[in-house]
């Protein structure tokens, strides 16, 4: 294969601008739904919705991004990455629209779910373009300013969440992102070339249905668990089962394929598999508390969607620095000396919520959330680095492919899992408060404790308003214990599968121009 020409420096520039955007309105948009959540529970000012289904609100969007982003790389060989990240941006901004004026829970978890697959489409996309674009060491220094676009969305996302939600109703978190795909749409068309790979892979419908069913049945058998209290209904045990079945099947027909989409042999090598099932716990903790903070911070402290978003920036900032931090430290300490400590830290600081209650003064939840954020930032950058780079050139796409989907499964899990939780011991707790008060209000109480303090309102008792507040409290501390020994769990994996020295490198020749150029092409983020 001829490799492109070179591009001109300022049109490298401006492409390189144009996949910032996209990244940051990625990630602001893996953001603002958190400090949504309350608002979205609210009868009056959102949709009403209940535990069960924000939970598949927000997992319904990782869901889609799970399953589909390794299909989405071949599809970049096969039809051109330019054509396929176009597509992503199409679903992604009519999907936006979709969720901004959906009238009910269920249509928003439709659109968040089609917001999904067009992030699947876009990400693995723009790191391709990235690769293809950038040569020699203007490709790293490339790669470090696009990195950047990773932490500001962090920090960006749920302040401007908190600025439109104060000041709009809250579709408009969605609304914002409609001008934003446009723009990056007619920079796509004008700037940048349709990169494919001369060696097309192949698709693998199979698998991509076997681990959509997969997931989808599993969440659906946890989130329902919370919404019916009782393990023993056909209706909780019998999805979990199918899904589990079906994900073993996904498995077995993965290894039977010889170019997979996901490679399960990966995991028999003892590092990777143990780093990325140590990186698939963390997520689980990260998305639960991230889902408990939401209604923590606006909820039962009463925080304005503004302050609870000002409120979160130290967990961008922690994550910011914990990542440069780390990678300083692993290049004169062994991995697992570095990031082992720092994954026990952010187990111990999502343990931390157990501490938390109704008047916990603002700086201690600040100082918390910075620890946390640096923890994890310690973690996640270092880690995934290493299992990377410790595969042949060959291997790396379908390293990345495994990586990012077991990372996105975590959280999906952990959602689900949080949140049933979260929803099975708040019920528990408020019942006893529920005595002398009508059957509707006692049902709509059993609800949330977003719709009891709605119903307290409106029935003018505010002890039962201040029951909910306990009650929530009371299952976030316990929902915390389980979330930091899941972490912690991760701890012991990395402890156990990483070794124990590091291993000296020397620089290493630049690989073969032409094989570089396909292998990157189809690394994801």
């Amino acid at each position: 294969m001829t490799a492109p020409p070179a591009l001109p420096k300022s049109r490298q520039q401006l492409i390189l601008s144009i996949l910032m955007l996209c990244s940051l309105l990625i990630w602001i948009e893996n953001t603002v739904l958190s400090t949504t959540l309350e608002t979205l529970a609210d009868p009056v000012r959102g949709l009403g919705a209940d535990p069960g289904q924000l939970q598949w609100a927000t997992g319904s969007y990782t869901l889609a991004f799970a399953t589909l982003m390794f299909t989405a790389g071949a599809l970049g060989d096969r039809f051109g990455h330019r054509t396929v990240f176009s597509s992503g941006l199409v679903i992604f901004a009519g999907s936006s629209l979709w969720a901004a004026y959906a009238s009910d829970a269920g249509q928003l978890i439709a659109a968040r779910a089609a917001m999904g697959v067009g992030s699947a489409l876009i990400t693995p996309a723009m790191m391709a373009i990235l690769m293809w674009t950038f040569t020699g060491p203007a490709r790293a220094a490339a790669i470090g300013i696009f990195s950047t676009s990773a932490g500001v969305g962090m920090a960006a996302g749920p302040v401007l969440a908190g600025f439109l939600l104060d000041h709009f109703w809250w579709g408009s978190v969605f609304l914002i992102n409609v001008p934003v795909a446009a723009l990056a749409l007619v920079g796509l068309a004008v700037l940048v070339p349709n990169f494919r790979s001369p060696t097309a892979r192949p698709l693998d419908p199979a698998g991509m249905f076997l681990s959509i069913s997969g997931l989808v049945a599993l969440a659906y058998g946890l989130i329902r668990a919370g919404q019916v209290t009782a393990w023993s209904r056909t209706d909780v045990w019998a999805p979990i089962v199918v899904g589990l079945v079906l994900l073993a099947v996904f498995v077995l027909v993965e290894l039977r394929l010889k170019v997979p989409s996901f490679d399960p042999r990966l995991f028999a090598q003892r590092a990777f598999g143990g780093g990325n099932v140590a990186l698939g716990l963390l997520l689980f903790g990260v998305a639960a508390i991230t889902f408990y903070n939401a209604f923590y911070l606006q909820g039962a402290l009463g925080f304005s969607p503004m302050k609870a978003g000002l409120a979160n920036i130290p967990t961008a900032l922690g994550a910011l620095a914990g990542a440069p931090l780390a990678s300083r430290l692993v290049r004169r300490l062994p991995l697992r000396l570095v990031t082992v400590p720092a994954l026990t830290v952010a187990a111990l600081t999502m343990g931390g919520y157990a501490f938390l209650g109704l008047h916990t003064p603002l700086v201690w939840i600040e100082l918390l959330l910075l620890v946390q954020g640096l923890a994890v930032g310690m973690v996640i950058g270092p880690v995934t680095a290493a299992l990377i780079s410790d595969l042949p050139l060959e291997q790396a796409g379908a390293g990345s492919a495994v990586t990012n989907t077991v990372r996105q499964t975590g959280s999906v899990i952990g959602i689900a899992v949080g949140g049933t939780i979260m929803s099975i011991t708040y019920r528990r707790a408020i019942e006893p408060s529920l005595e002398g008060v009508s059957g509707p209000v006692q049902d709509q109480a059993r609800v949330s404790a977003e719709q009891a303090r709605h119903v307290a309102t409106t029935i003018h008792r505010p002890s039962l308003a201040q029951a909910a507040d306990n009650a929530f409290i009371h299952a976030m501390h316990v929902g915390a214990g389980w979330i930091a020994a899941i972490a912690l769990l991760g701890a012991a994996v990395l402890l156990i599968t990483l070794p124990a020295a590091g291993k000296k490198k020397g620089p290493t020749p630049e690989p073969d121009y032409e094989e570089t150029r396909i292998s990157e092409s189809r690394t994801t983020v």
